[in-house]
């Protein structure tokens, strides 16, 4: 399963409904790929560990989603999928983990003006693509103008259409990106753009192959073999000459979902795996007593409510904004999350450099929710709501219903598959409120592209929830698209948070409590891991003690 269901912002009109589930990995792989990848399944191909450490052999990872979402770098948002792309391919540029500051990766440099409307990139003498063919200026071309066809819907297109005019080739080694206006924010936007080798993906039925894993890159890592539903193989790429070089002979990526296996995986004295991600907090001490790392990374990770505004009496504000403030965030905080969150007090996490407090926040307070149905005229509210099926929000759910019911608000609650709940919604079907989690940060912290990820006139989250022609919806975009053209970093900020008051008093998508992600490791056999504050793990800059 996927950790998020990706939106795409303005700048072109979404991706079709079953590629959008498809992509994100909500509707699984394909049974079949071509021969260059050996894939196959079956429990051998899990147990590929080795001596590690001093003796090199295969660094194995526990991997909390699905490895059977679309492995297409302009589409996927695949947790498992993303991760594994950062060692597979390049960009021109790539960003920090963390920090998300762009370096060279494929590129020579980076832009040295960021406000200029053209960036000059050389690219990086002698880089091969994993087959030993070199990368030139056409491959970066075709990657961009597949981006940019309005033809094609990818989720790339929306991180990109908005502010890149095109990308043109100077000669073999250069190339050249004209910009409609001056945009900064764009060098770090690069490494979501993954340069991809033309001559293996210009073929026909390509683009499906790499859906269903098939990835050749230029990165530190090639990919040896993928099994859908069981796990992925990577091993260092001798031919690499860029930045960052493998650290490790061999990787072996296991794809397990459920929790106490997952962390069975990296427990006790037997344990035979060095890393996993998405640690529930309940066995965050049993790690630690074993002699295990357990790290948190705090970013935009979020459970969410979503209102169907077509749906009364959820088209009134009064109603949206009672129903945020009776929910006991602290209780959610404490029961569910076990400390390892925060209430939401915008719809940027606190860490978020553009973060500051809405001017609407919901604290706890009944009698306010109280007060406002009453002012709406509304009485007797029973509400259902659908939720996905991820463990922690489960966990979240009990006191969603509890502080509703406490206000006279009769709740059931429905979770289902995250597959099952966003089809009913592809196929437009009626729903009141959807519980859902989500985490922008897998693709950056840069707030313009955050808000543009939920928010949009052609998003697919404000179809989901009836929005967009709304006069208020229309205003807020209209500050969203002044605020995407502002160079100013300070002038943009503001704007930005401006408009985020906004969409605090809408509630229309609006996160209650942003959590930690956790990360386990074996700190007597690795070092230079970094927690994540999104799903998954990079140990590009990670190595054997």
């Amino acid at each position: 399963m996927s950790h998020l269901i990706p939106v795409t912002r303005d700048g072109g009109p979404g991706p079709d409904r079953r590629s959008f589930l498809k992509y994100t990995g909500a509707l699984g792989a394909a049974a079949g790929l071509t021969s260059t990848l050996a894939a196959c399944s079956g429990p051998e191909s899990t147990n590929e560990t080795g001596a590690g450490g001093k003796d090199g052999g295969t660094l194995t990872a526990v991997i909390g989603y699905g490895n059977d979402g679309s492995w297409d770098p302009t589409q996927t948002a695949s947790a498992f999928a993303m991760a594994g792309n950062e060692h597979i391919y390049e960009a021109l540029l790539g960003t920090d983990p963390i920090t998300r500051e762009p370096y060279p990766q494929l590129a020579t440099a980076v832009p040295a003006d960021p406000k200029a409307t053209t960036w000059k990139f050389e690219l990086r003498a002698g880089a091969k693509w994993h087959d030993g063919k070199p990368v030139t200026a056409d491959d970066v071309v075709f990657v961009f103008e597949r981006i940019l066809d309005p033809k094609t819907q990818t989720l790339a297109k929306g991180f990109f259409a908005s502010w890149l005019k095109e990308v043109r080739k100077v000669d073999a080694r250069n190339v050249e990106l004209v910009l409609k206006f001056p945009f900064p924010d764009g060098a770090a936007r690069l490494t979501l753009a993954k340069i991809m080798p033309k001559h293996v993906y210009s073929r026909p039925g390509a683009w499906d192959d790499a859906t269903k894993g098939k990835a050749i890159g230029s990165g530190p890592y090639r990919q040896t073999a993928h099994h859908p539903k069981s796990n992925t193989t990577f091993e260092a790429f001798a031919d690499y000459n860029g930045p960052r070089k493998a650290a490790f002979d061999k990787m072996n990526w296991l794809t397990i979902v459920d929790a106490a296996p997952r962390v069975a995986k990296i427990s006790g004295a037997s344990a035979d795996s060095e890393i996993a991600d998405n640690i529930p907090y309940a066995n965050i001490e049993q790690l630690k007593k074993s002699g295990m790392t357990v790290e948190g990374g705090a970013g935009m990770n979020n459970l969410f409510l979503m209102f169907n505004t077509a749906h009364k009496p959820f088209d009134d504000v009064r109603v949206r904004q009672a129903l945020h403030y009776a929910i006991d965030r602290d209780k959610m905080i404490e029961v569910a999350l076990k400390g390892h969150g925060k209430a939401a007090s915008s719809f940027l996490n606190e860490g978020n450099p553009s973060y500051r407090p809405a001017k609407t926040v919901y604290e706890y307070d009944p009698k306010k929710a109280k007060a406002l149905l009453k002012e709406a005229g509304v009485e007797n509210l029973k509400i259902n709501i659908m939720a996905v099926n991820v463990s922690w929000i489960v966990d979240c759910l009990p006191t969603i219903k509890a502080s509703w019911d406490a206000i006279g608000v009769e709740t059931t609650l429905d979770p289902q598959e995250t597959t099952a709940v966003f089809t009913k919604m592809d196929q437009k079907k009626d729903y009141q409120v959807v519980a859902a989690a989500s985490n922008p940060n897998q693709f950056g912290i840069e707030a313009d592209l955050i808000m543009h990820y939920n928010y949009g006139p052609d998003n697919l989250w404000m179809g989901y929830a009836r929005w967009a022609k709304n006069s208020r919806a229309k205003e807020l975009f209209r500050l969203m698209d002044q605020a995407t053209r502002e160079p100013d970093a300070s002038k943009k900020k503001t704007m930005v948070q401006d408009y985020i008051d906004i969409v605090a008093e809408e509630a229309v998508l609006y996160p209650v409590v942003h959590n930690e992600l956790m990360t386990a490791w074996d700190p007597k056999q690795l070092t230079g891991v970094r927690a994540q504050p999104y799903p998954g793990i990079n140990l590009l800059q990670a190595k054997w003690l």
